[in-house]
């Protein structure tokens, strides 16, 4: 049976998904049994269109790629608001990849409710409603005989949260620790090199890995939302945001980095999340790594998580934290994990 999708938001993220769906659509059929039709797309910017049948994403991509409104595709149902699109059409899967809100969840929070409570599975890369309401949410999609999956919110497709859940099935996880921010870790890397904050903050908004205001990262807001993510889901926490404590990168200096350059060590912004006696206790902060640490050798907009196990000992988990591909790659696996 073909299953059908529906995109909430079709920006970055969606449009990476869409076109792995479009290049690996006979593959995926053949090596999952996994058929599949997007039924409707609903984006704030781009329009909507929804048809019961099916669209010719090829068609979509080329329409978004030319700046034609999705609203003027032929033949189907147009102009749909997110929560019509949720609540009436046909689709048996919600993409959810509108914006984020850390403090709030919103909008993402109450599309992902709408389907959940329509017995409509959930995919998403979005952290806000994680971070506010991960425990509510999974409890409404088990009533409703639902899926919700989010693997893409902490390091975008590498697989930290499926790493944990299911390779790591039976073991504990006592310590999370982590570089869950690319921005801010280019960043450390390039003042390794020599370059000063302001400019090497520059460089990383020229190469697009920091926003135009980059607050989000530098301050270490996305990394606490990361953290509460992975304390909450991972290790049977009931934190807050505000529980995690919070510092960015922007008070270090250069002379910060070349002093811990020549103790032998790294200074990186480390997410961490440790079980401590009954509860477990969070917090983003700079950090001096040792430089025979795994997580020392991360350079670049590259990510990677240490769990500290019962078992295992540590495992460390290293790849990107973020793009167009590796985001829509992440929605992939947690496609497939549902029909696959």
């Amino acid at each position: 049976m073909s299953q059908k999708l529906a995109f909430i938001g079709f920006g970055v993220v969606g449009q990476g998904l869409a076109e792995i769906l479009i290049k690996k659509k006979e593959d995926l059929q053949k090596r999952y049994d996994f058929d599949f039709e997007v039924v409707a797309i609903s984006d704030m910017k781009l329009g909507s269109v929804y048809c019961p049948d099916g669209l010719d994403m090829e068609k979509i991509m080329d329409m978004v790629d030319e700046g034609v409104s999705l609203s003027k595709y032929p033949g189907c149902d147009t102009g749909w608001e997110p929560m019509k699109t949720i609540e009436e059409t046909n689709a048996d899967t919600i993409i959810e990849v509108t914006f984020t809100d850390m403090e709030t969840g919103g909008p993402a929070l109450d599309h992902v409710k709408a389907a959940l409570k329509k017995g409509k599975n959930v995919v998403s890369t979005n952290k806000g409603p994680v971070a506010q309401k991960i425990k509510a949410l999974q409890k409404t999609a088990e009533e409703n005989d639902a899926y919700y999956k989010f693997e893409g919110t902490v390091l975008s497709g590498t697989p930290a949260i499926n790493l944990a859940l299911m390779t790591l099935a039976g073991c504990e996880i006592k310590k999370v620790k982590g570089i869950v921010n690319g921005t801010t870790n280019y960043i450390l890397t390039k003042m390794e090199e020599g370059m000063g904050y302001e400019e090497a903050l520059q460089k990383a908004q020229d190469l697009g890995y920091a926003e135009a205001d980059p607050t989000g990262d530098v301050e270490g807001i996305d990394a606490q939302g990361k953290t509460l993510i992975l304390a909450n889901t991972l290790m049977n926490a009931d934190l807050e945001l505000e529980d995690i404590q919070r510092q960015g990168i922007t008070r270090l200096t250069l002379d910060d980095i070349e002093e811990a350059k020549e103790e032998g060590y790294r200074w990186k912004l480390i997410a961490q999340a440790e079980k401590k006696d009954s509860r477990v206790e969070g917090k983003v902060s700079p950090e001096k790594i040792p430089s025979d640490h795994p997580l020392a050798g991360v350079m670049g907009p590259t990510n990677a998580i240490t769990y500290t196990t019962d078992h295992l000992g540590e495992v460390t988990i290293i790849g990107p934290g973020a793009g167009k591909e590796e985001t829509g790659y992440a929605l992939l696996v947690d496609l497939l994990s549902i029909y696959g």
